[in-house]
Formats: structure tokens, C-alpha cells, sequence
């Protein structure tokens, strides 16, 4: 009879387990931008001035138009400045350092002085073909993601290079420094690489495409899958899906987690505009 009971108790456990999971965090909707951002892509939190840097396509991923703008906000999604900079082709990725603002363009990632919103320096990357996000170590080594040939580059010193490449890492995407290492979400999941020998493994499969890529404040990952779902997972337990913007008509691509205050701010690329939700552990 014990037998039985532990049975049906081991059945419980898996059939309600992502239920009870799922419970753990209410997620609510703060606050939506203006729809001026056209094809937003990317938020990137700028702490110095307490503001949103978003990078808006305004166009194709893919073509080199000059369309292509940065949008400066307030936390509260007010419009600050609506093309702080301009005459990109198709902006994606941003990181800063060092009081530059690095973004990858296509083929290229352009540094940009914080204090003047002047290009400072141009890098062009060989052979690249779908530049997308960027994770800068505190060394001030840019590391890029090139979807269209699964390679992470890197700028050092100002020289640009193959950092990183394995064939088992299909559509590398988002970026995140977590200590020593460079975690990457892929087609095929999150893998992480050891910055100081290349040795890398493969944390959590099966989360689909990942686009965005950050860290909460409990020691797991949030990802966002572009179509619109945002999802929290973890190597060891199952994964939680916190909102899925699709049911909304609108897209989830490279977001910003604020940690000290539990918000996500996602840009909703085709709907131009980017939206705030608020996280909160019940």
C-alpha cells in the first residue's frame, strides 16, 4: 500500500509539476512605449543616466539602408531623444564600456562616445554575415555573436577576431557574462564557455531559438525566443514561461532585465515599441 501511494504521489509530482512551478512568479505589465521604434530590437539599461539605449532596425535585418537608429528613454518609456544616433543599416546588439557605446551592424559594430553620441571608431568584421549581440568582459574585450556562421568574434585591443566556434552551437544569439565565463543561447540551448581555456559545455538544452539572454536574481536564466515568449529556465528544473507577447500580436526580442528592480523590458520589434513588466517571486 506505501508502494502505491509513493507511485501515485511520483505521478502527481509530474503531471502538476510545471503548474506548481509556474506559480512561483506573477508577472505584471507596467508600462508600453510610444510605437515610434520601428522594428525595435534590442533595449541595453544605461545606469549612468538611468535610461534605455534601443536599437531600431527601421527596416530589414539584413539590409544596409542607413535606416537604422538608436532611441534613447526614460525608465518609464518616455521618448527622450528619438534618434540619438543615426545612419545605421540595421543595429542590433549593444554593450557599454569604458564610456563607449559598442553595436553590431550587419557586418560591422560601430563604437559610439556616450557623452558627444559620435561615432568614435568602426570595426568590420571579415567574412560575417548576421552580426547580433554583444557581452563585453571587465577587460573591456567585446564579444560578438554571428548568427549567419555560429561564430563568436572578439575585439581586443582594437583588433577584431574569431574568438569562438564549434559546430555543435547552431545560430549563436544572445550573449551574457557570467564571471569567468560567456554564456551563449543558440538554436540548440544555452552553453557557456570558459573565457581562459575555451572549454565549454551545454547547460540547458531544449529551449528553443534563444534571442534574449540574461540572469535573474535566483540563479536562473531568462530567455526570450523572438516569436514572442519569454521564458525562465534552469538546468535543473523544468522551465517557466512568464508571458508569451504572441498571444498579443507582438514579438520578444533581445530584452533588458533590471535586477535591482525585477523588470524586463522588452523590445516587440514588427510592433515598434518597446513594453516593461515587472517580476515578482510570490
Amino acid at each position: 500500500m506505501k508502494l502505491k501511494i509513493q507511485f501515485i504521489s511520483f505521478l502527481l509530482l509530474i503531471i502538476f509539476g510545471f503548474s506548481l512551478n509556474a506559480q512561483e512568479f506573477t508577472v505584471n505589465k507596467l508600462w508600453a512605449s510610444p510605437d515610434i521604434l520601428t522594428t525595435s530590437e534590442s533595449v541595453l539599461y544605461y545606469a549612468d543616466d538611468h535610461g534605455l539605449f534601443v536599437s531600431c532596425i527601421n527596416g530589414n535585418p539584413t539590409d544596409k539602408d542607413g535606416n537604422g537608429f538608436i532611441a534613447f528613454l526614460s525608465t518609464s518609456g518616455e521618448i527622450i531623444h528619438h534618434k540619438w544616433f543615426d545612419g545605421l543599416n540595421a543595429p542590433k546588439g549593444m554593450g557599454i564600456f569604458g564610456g563607449s557605446l559598442f553595436v553590431t551592424d550587419i557586418d560591422r559594430v560601430v563604437q559610439i562616445d556616450l557623452e558627444s553620441a559620435e561615432m568614435v571608431a568602426e570595426y568590420q568584421v571579415e567574412n560575417a554575415k548576421f552580426l547580433n549581440d554583444i557581452a563585453i568582459d571587465d577587460q573591456g574585450v567585446v564579444y560578438i555573436s554571428d548568427m549567419g556562421t555560429n561564430k563568436i568574434h572578439a575585439i581586443n585591443n582594437k583588433e577584431v577576431s574569431v574568438w569562438f566556434e564549434n559546430e555543435e552551437i547552431i545560430n549563436p544569439n544572445g550573449l551574457l557574462m557570467d564571471g569567468e565565463d560567456l554564456v551563449i543561447g543558440s538554436k540548440n540551448g544555452i552553453y557557456s564557455v570558459r573565457i581562459s581555456d575555451l572549454k565549454f559545455w551545454h547547460m540547458v538544452k531544449d529551449t528553443g531559438g534563444v534571442d534574449g539572454l540574461k540572469k535573474d536574481n535566483y540563479g536562473n536564466f531568462i530567455i526570450s525566443d523572438w516569436v514572442g515568449k519569454i521564458q525562465i529556465v534552469n538546468p535543473e528544473k523544468e522551465a517557466i514561461v512568464l508571458t508569451n507577447l504572441a498571444e498579443r500580436a507582438m514579438n520578444a526580442a533581445d530584452f533588458e532585465f533590471i535586477s535591482k528592480d525585477n523588470i524586463l523590458i522588452i523590445p516587440t520589434f514588427a510592433d515598434n515599441r518597446v513594453v516593461a513588466f515587472e517580476i515578482l517571486k510570490n
